[in-house]
């Protein structure tokens, strides 16, 4: 009886992991085949522009931007709100590597077939889940929106602020798009790089103002 019940518990597991791994394949098909079709509609749009966008979220471009405010002499003379903002970018960057790197790393998804003319600046960018440029875009963007929200400013500054953040999240939107365009990354990589940006601009923003 005890063998019945034991075999029973192997089938149970079996068929339970079986479908687990249908369904995982399904939405991996899915995501494959939608990402090519929109790479493909989209191919008239000039590659120039996409490239451009992909640099303007390189991580080469914007750590050093934080680290030379902080540690320029001007900044002790700064705004203390500013500071925080830009020691909170830092922050955001580093946690951002990490994250990105561990899931890269742990994952290990291939990128598209179709990615060309990419340099790799580190092993684990030859993984492609999930997208590091949607991560690093949309914290960039939704920390801003949290300290903006927080900082008390004027009514016509704070206009200013408002346009300044919308723009980025538009900036953040197309960079991550462009992701896909180039055949960088499949759709999904761009969505879970997305949630993991806004989850880390959170947990950053929660830590420099504790």
């Amino acid at each position: 009886m005890a063998n019945s019940d034991g075999g029973s518990s192997k089938t149970t597991t079996t068929a339970a992991t079986t479908v687990n791994n249908s369904f995982l394949t399904s939405l991996i098909n899915l995501d494959t085949k939608l990402s090519l079709q929109i790479h493909t509609l989209c191919t008239p749009i000039p590659r120039s522009i996409l490239k451009a966008l992909e640099i303007s979220g390189d991580g080469r471009v914007w750590i050093p931007i934080p680290v030379a405010f902080l540690l320029y002499p001007l900044s002790k003379n700064s705004n203390y709100n500013l500071q925080s903002i830009f020691i909170g970018l830092l922050v955001g960057f580093i946690t951002d590597l990490i994250f990105v790197g561990f899931f890269k790393y742990t994952i290990r998804r291939p990128r598209p077939v179709y990615n060309k003319g990419m340099k790799l600046t580190v092993s684990v960018d030859h993984w492609s889940f999930p997208s590091g440029h949607s991560s690093r875009v949309w914290f960039i963007s939704f920390y801003l929106y949290l300290s903006s929200a927080a900082a008390s400013i004027g009514s016509d500054g704070g206009k200013f602020v408002n346009l300044f953040v919308l723009i980025f999240c538009l900036w953040s939107a197309a960079t991550s798009i462009s992701r896909v365009l180039l055949g960088r990354h499949f759709v999904f990589d761009v969505i879970a790089g997305t949630a993991l940006g806004i989850v880390n601009a959170l947990l950053v923003f929660k830590f420099c103002n504790i």
